[in-house]
């Protein structure tokens, strides 16, 4: 296995790979999570590549490489900014692939931050072709609100005003993969979510998924809730989204 350091449009990120691959071997983007960087998804790697995929793990902005030092508070008030950023740079990602010549279909998937980013990822672009969602979420807006309660609980003072959140709320609605559900016709997407999760609440999207899966048999869509997990994927979780993701972009 090779693991390569590059630099692709300003983005620090590691490219794994082994030497038997072709140009159209398929690949995967892998996204981390928040306060983490590239490297530590690299299990996530091994298996994928073991399995015949090409991995890019980039870092995320402001966060490894392109860290600027922030708390995690300064980084908390910056979230959903990161995760817009992290979309656009996903299709920068997915341009630069296709400028090197690798043909193969391409998959994303990421963990809690990166399982986020993938969910508007999937909203956002057609050229997705599977995807695993990890601690992840369907609604942005949703999501976003349930944080504003949780900080406003705390005692935390945002100073926004009423103005400022619902232009905040309105900016993240076109991310909102709930309002697409037709895409889980034609993209393989597979859910892990642990039921005691406290950080990113597992009815962020087992409840849409059981919607889902009331509309008919033609999804192509898998969730997996762990009994026991809080947030933390587990090695079961990493092999079965590992594996969902190498069937379907074989």
């Amino acid at each position: 296995m090779i693991v390569q350091k590059e630099k692709w449009e300003g983005i620090p990120l590691l490219h794994v790979y082994n030497e038997r691959m072709q140009e159209d071997a398929p690949i995967v983007i892998f996204l981390h999570g928040f306060m983490s960087a590239k490297e530590h998804n690299l299990h996530y790697a091994y298996n994928l590549v073991e399995k015949g995929v090409r991995v890019i793990l980039p870092d995320a902005f402001m966060h490894g490489e392109r860290s600027e030092n922030l708390s995690e508070s300064q980084m908390n008030s910056i979230f959903w900014r990161i995760i817009v950023k992290n979309i656009k740079e996903v299709q920068s990602l997915y341009d630069t692939l296709r400028g090197k010549g690798f043909i193969g279909k391409v998959g994303i998937s990421g963990t809690s931050m990166g399982g986020i980013t993938t969910a508007g990822c999937l909203k956002a672009y057609d050229w997705i072709e599977a995807a695993g969602i990890l601690m992840g979420v369907v609604s942005y807006t949703e999501m976003a609100q349930y944080q504003l309660r949780q900080m406003k609980e705390l005692g935390v003072d945002l100073q926004l005003t009423e103005e400022q959140t619902h232009a905040i709320l309105e900016s993240l609605q076109p991310f909102d993969l709930v309002e697409r559900p037709e895409i889980f016709e034609k993209v393989p997407v597979m859910f892990w979510h642990g039921k005691k999760d406290p950080v990113v609440p597992f009815h962020m999207t087992f409840p849409f998924y059981e919607e889902l899966v009331q509309q008919g048999d033609k999804l192509k869509v898998k969730y997996i809730a762990d009994d026991k997990a809080g947030h933390a994927v587990s090695r079961s979780g990493v092999l079965a989204v590992t594996t969902w993701l190498a069937e379907h972009l074989a």
